[in-house]
């Protein structure tokens, strides 16, 4: 018996240090991984440009873009383009992202909105953000207000869509069975409806987000003093690829980090989507 005891314990317990290996494997790939892959990435970039294929002018190094980074920075203009970018892009989202949601409620579950809506969202979906900066202009001018609605237009389509699709294609059987358990239609709607539907809503916000970052570029090109748009076609202007290269650099860093954040709360609302 003592033989048997003592075998079944070691068993647990090599089954046990096998689980956290396992983990821990898991966890260094995931956290190697990325700077794995930025570690090729800035090796070829250093490769490429230190080959002499292309002129210092048109394709700088990494220390070189690092050092206009660094410039822009110190002086202070970095922060507050990222800054000014930032409360653009984010009172824009707001405008489009609320506007898309509740529009996409209603075209999802009411026919009749449906059928006056629809084919003018299938219009304007093609209709790049960018072809609307010289019509916000004209409406609103070169302020604030002309880059809201090239964002918020842009965030709102892509939260429509995503709402509308998820609102639509309810499975039937949980509505059936909602109503065959007595439930009114308002409590069909937020307790069975919406959650039905969240995923949807939710991966259309996180699309969105990216989106707005597009359309603040486009914005910020044309009629803009500041912001990190403003500040790529200044550096476009004086033949400072160096800025522009770092400039993208941290705009895709800022977009990718809310991305994340998107989806890590996502991934917390909508946990009963999640396997």
């Amino acid at each position: 018996m003592t033989d048997r005891s003592s075998g079944s314990s070691l068993v647990v317990v090599a089954g046990k240090l096998a689980a956290w290996a396992g983990f821990g494997r898991a966890v260094a790939a995931g956290s190697v991984a990325p700077f794995a892959s930025f570690a090729m990435a800035l090796l070829a970039w250093t490769l490429v440009a230190g080959s002499g294929a292309f002129p210092e002018t048109i394709f700088p190094d990494p220390v070189t873009v690092y050092q206009a980074a660094l410039e822009m920075t110190e002086s202070g203009v970095l922060w507050s383009d990222i800054g000014v970018s930032m409360s653009r892009a984010a009172i824009g989202f707001l405008i489009g992202a609320s506007l898309g949601v509740a529009v996409g409620l209603l075209t999802g579950r009411v026919r009749i909105v449906r059928m006056l809506l629809n084919p003018f969202m299938t219009l304007l979906r093609p209709i790049p953000a960018i072809a609307l900066v010289p019509v916000a202009i004209v409406w609103f001018g070169i302020g604030e207000g002309s880059k809201y609605f090239v964002i918020s237009y842009t965030v709102f389509l892509a939260v429509w869509f995503n709402t509308h699709h998820g609102m639509e294609y309810i499975p039937e059987v949980y509505v059936r069975a909602s109503r065959s358990l007595g439930a009114s239609r308002v409590r069909e709607f937020f307790l069975v409806i919406i959650p039905a539907a969240a995923p949807h809503i939710l991966a259309g916000i996180r699309l969105g987000v990216a989106l707005a970052f597009l359309s603040l570029v486009a914005a910020e090109l044309s009629g803009a003093s500041s912001g990190l748009g403003y500040r790529l076609q200044e550096a476009r202007q004086y033949i400072r690829t160096d800025r522009m290269f770092a400039l993208l650099i941290i705009l895709g860093a800022i977009g990718a980090l809310i991305d994340s954040v998107a989806h890590w709360i996502g991934r917390r609302l909508v946990h009963w989507e999640q396997s």
